[in-house]
């Protein structure tokens, strides 16, 4: 090993030394073992959210071949490193093999294991960082792409560096750390999709259907419900003038149309009735319910106020069987507000099923803020506990 005079930003308390430069292939070991005779029928790929995972799980499919004899075989615990570079992965994605005892990954990933000179959970973080990036670039820095692999030789690979602390104690320290953080993060991550599935299973049941009876009712509601035309109990609200061009700081948000609803910030004036309404985007179907004073992008989008109380019936809209087809060259909100279905007669029980939506989707928002946290934990981490 190389020694380098260098230390971390952040580190923990009692550790003094510099670390070390080393070569990868110091402390790592090729895994090269084909899969002959068939030992895993597991074939993996790589995800930069989730690691090495089943190509059924991940592609809800197998698109290996079918003889997986010249498959690479791993074991728990090995890494490979997919040299595929994508949008946001310009150098490809090293994981570690971690949800299952075994499993094969195409000869073009180069696999390797850590030796007794590393610990496998620091190195496992390491490779979560950018910071072997710079080793990656100069391998691959005279025009090394092809068909959208970088072109990396195996030796070129374990001959990259890497800094690591001399004592072992110090690396477990880092990689049980930034474990902690991640086991942390799948706990919110398990809770949110838990509230997101009774949300929907909720809304399916509270909503009745064509007998005019929801499956689901709270106690003491039993009356049929009413049919109307969504137009009929639905108004569009002016919200001039428009945000063109949305500032990256400002005290209100500015919605557009689409996936990604936020469009920037703006302090000019807001819209600030926004507690019983819905946003629909009238090209994209898109839906957003604002919880602040807003600002909106174009005259795409419909501030839709309804005559009910369940929260501009936003979570209505949200199920599926009542999104508007598209009719040639018609807006989308044109034919929204054709469609028929029923509603409760009862403001009580319209304010119920709003109020108890409401609370889910508020507890959903906060664990996202939480897992973002999370997140914006884990990078700063990454930043300063690695060099």
């Amino acid at each position: 090993m190389k020694d380098e005079k260098k230390a971390p930003k952040l580190r923990f308390k009692g550790f003094t030394d510099d670390w070390e430069q080393c070569k990868l292939g110091d402390v790592a070991d090729r895994v090269t073992t084909k899969n002959k005779g068939m030992v895993s029928e597991l074939p993996l790929t790589i995800s930069a959210q989730d690691g090495l995972i089943s190509q059924d799980e991940f592609f809800n499919k197998k698109v290996a071949s079918k003889d997986l004899s010249s498959y690479l075989l791993l074991h728990h615990g090995d890494f490979a490193y997919n040299k595929s570079y994508s949008n946001g992965y310009p150098f490809g994605t090293i994981k570690r093999l971690e949800k299952y005892p075994q499993g094969v990954v195409s000869s073009l990933y180069i696999a390797f294991k850590p030796n007794s000179s590393i610990s496998s959970d620091f190195m496992a973080q390491y490779y979560e960082s950018n910071n072997w990036h710079k080793e990656i670039y100069k391998c691959a820095a005279e025009g090394a792409r092809n068909h959208g692999l970088l072109n990396i030789p195996p030796s070129d690979f374990f001959a990259t560096n890497l800094n690591i602390p001399i004592t072992k104690s110090e690396q477990l320290k880092i990689g049980r750390l930034l474990n902690a953080v991640d086991h942390t993060f799948t706990l919110h991550e398990e809770k949110k999709c838990l509230l997101e599935r009774l949300k929907s299973a909720l809304s399916q049941e509270m909503f009745a259907n064509k007998n005019g009876y929801p499956a689901v009712r709270f106690e003491g509601f039993d009356k049929a419900w009413k049919q109307s035309k969504l137009g009929e109990i639905t108004k569009v609200i002016a919200a001039k003038p428009y945000i063109s061009t949305p500032s990256t700081h400002g005290n209100y948000l500015v919605i557009q149309q689409g996936d990604k609803p936020i469009a920037g910030f703006s302090n000019s004036n807001p819209f600030k009735n926004y507690n019983n309404i819905t946003l629909f985007g009238d090209h994209t179907l898109s839906l957003f319910k604002p919880r602040s004073p807003f600002l909106v992008a174009s005259d795409g989008i419909k501030i839709l106020s309804p005559s009910i109380e369940m929260n501009g019936l936003f979570y209505f809209y949200e199920l599926e069987k009542y999104k508007p087809k598209s009719e040639g060259y018609k807006r989308h909100f044109t034919i929204l507000k054709k469609c028929k279905a029923n509603f409760p007669t009862d403001i009580d029980e319209q304010k119920l099923i709003g109020s108890l939506l409401l609370r889910i989707d508020n507890l959903i928002t906060k664990q996202q803020l939480k897992m973002d946290k999370l997140n914006e934990t884990k990078e700063s981490l990454l930043q300063n506990m690695f060099i």
